[in-house]
């Protein structure tokens, strides 16, 4: 069953406060929220972890970014990266990735959003409070990059006018 989807981006921003730079998703979120033209071109969702329900929500849009922190070295410190549907998952309760929701929404709703994942180089994970100085270096370096990605690439889709 297909739904009609909104002209709207949806962000899922993953992630976690409380294990220092896995908060990166969610920090994210909280700087677009302090964009003013920003706050107002998105639907902002913050998850500890994908899960399968996450599928039907892709329902309701045209383009979803998906943003988490990665133990990747990324050369930059992100890395911006087109979603492709992918039936490669494990049976675990902890976690799914952006590309299995991505197959899920297609297979179960005949849906497939324009994606992208964004991955923001972390470095501490443990039980505390607060990004590390060198994520909080690449958040903004990510998000400085995301603004004028959406400028170029999600504007061709006709989702937002320009920030």
């Amino acid at each position: 069953m297909k739904k009609e989807a909104k002209q709207i981006c949806l962000i899922l921003g993953i992630g976690n406060y409380g294990r220092q730079d896995d908060g990166l998703g969610w920090e994210f979120l909280d700087l677009l929220q302090k964009t003013s033209k920003a706050k107002h071109q998105f639907k902002l969702e913050y998850r500890y972890q994908l899960q399968i329900e996450d599928a039907e929500l892709l329902c309701e849009y045209d383009n979803v970014v998906f943003v988490d922190a990665s133990k990747r070295i990324l050369e930059d410190g992100y890395r911006i990266t087109k979603g492709v549907p992918s039936n490669q998952y494990e049976f675990t309760s902890h976690t799914l990735a952006p590309e299995t929701i991505l197959f899920l929404s297609n297979q179960l709703y005949n849906h497939q959003p324009n994606a992208y994942i964004l991955e923001i180089e972390g470095f501490k994970w443990s039980l505390m409070n607060g990004l590390s100085i060198k994520a909080k270096i690449n958040l903004i370096k990510a998000f400085s990059y995301f603004l004028k990605f959406l400028n170029r690439e999600l504007n061709r889709n006709r989702i937002m006018e320009k920030i």
